[in-house]
């Protein structure tokens, strides 16, 4: 079913349009695509000549929704699962992506407008198992 009295089209554009810019001015300024799984990674695993952007990259994404909440109410988040069930989706994203060698931002946003042909692969792969999961966990299951 979909709710909607939730359906917000202007805020979603807006932010998807967002999100295109701020991945294509990392590209034409840095020379780097915009996965965040990678930039993390990176980040963690040693401290380099790219630590830096990286480091203002993450803390955007962190800091995005307190500079958001500041124009309006943030909306309230409605999380259904235990914590033993999101740590285990956690680590399975995590285990996806490394098996993808990228997350959706990086294959869904940027591979895909770059028309890679392995990031589009990635992506119907990501949507898919996605539509089964929902399909298992919210009709089979329940």
């Amino acid at each position: 079913m979909i709710a909607w009295a939730n359906f917000t089209p202007v805020p979603a554009f807006v932010g998807g349009l967002l999100i295109g810019v701020a991945a294509a001015m990392l590209i034409l300024l840095n020379g780097r695509i915009a996965g965040v799984s990678g930039i993390l990674g990176r980040l963690l695993q040693s401290w380099g000549k790219e630590s830096a952007w990286s480091v203002v990259f993450v803390l955007g994404l962190v800091l995005a929704p307190w500079f958001y909440s500041l124009a309006a109410p943030l909306p309230e988040a409605q999380i259904e699962a235990g914590h033993a069930r999101l740590i285990i989706a956690g680590l399975l994203v995590g285990i996806g992506t490394r098996l993808a060698s990228g997350c959706t931002s990086g294959h869904g946003v940027c591979g895909l407008s770059r028309l890679s042909l392995r990031s589009l692969a990635a992506t119907i792969t990501f949507m898919l198992a996605g539509i089964v999961t929902v399909s298992v966990v919210r009709h089979l299951l329940a």
